[in-house]
């Protein structure tokens, strides 16, 4: 693979975001590329956050993958400060030659220098691909997760 950087997302870069997230039999149910306004939005909210990370991995100028780092600081665990890995997608034509463990490497390792105690993800119950991939960078299924629509 040609080299990738990994770097923090910008407004242009918003339509190939939204294109990977739909970019799956889930996503494309969730999605929707043709109306970027609620993205741009949230984008904003997202850079006028210091504890909001949205970033791409980006290959010979193009966006191939990304996810968002959320840092919480929290009273349980003594206090400890954790991290949530959100979003994470890798474009088909980069998978499978490590750019999602890299991804990952970068989440954990920004997670320790904003001292974070844990790093933590959700994924879809259907998802069990990302499941062992999850698993193989030591990541254990320790909680049942449960959501609201709202």
């Amino acid at each position: 693979m040609t080299t990738v950087d990994i770097r923090p997302a910008v407004r242009d870069d918003i339509a190939a975001i939204v294109a990977l997230l739909a970019d799956d039999a889930l996503g494309a149910t969730r999605e929707s590329p043709d109306d970027l306004t609620p993205y741009r939005s949230a984008y904003e909210r997202l850079r006028s956050d210091p504890n909001q990370l949205l970033v791409v991995a980006e290959r010979d100028g193009e966006v191939v993958g990304t996810l968002q780092l959320t840092i919480i600081p929290g009273l349980s665990r003594k206090g400890s400060t954790r991290s949530i890995i959100e979003g994470v997608r890798i474009h088909s034509s980069a998978r499978g030659h490590g750019l999602g463990a890299r991804l990952i490497e970068w989440a954990v390792d920004e997670s320790r220098r904003q001292g974070c105690q844990l790093v933590q993800l959700t994924s879809d119950s259907a998802r069990t691909d990302a499941h062992r991939f999850y698993e193989r960078l030591g990541f254990t299924g320790s909680h049942v997760g449960f959501k609201l629509q709202l």
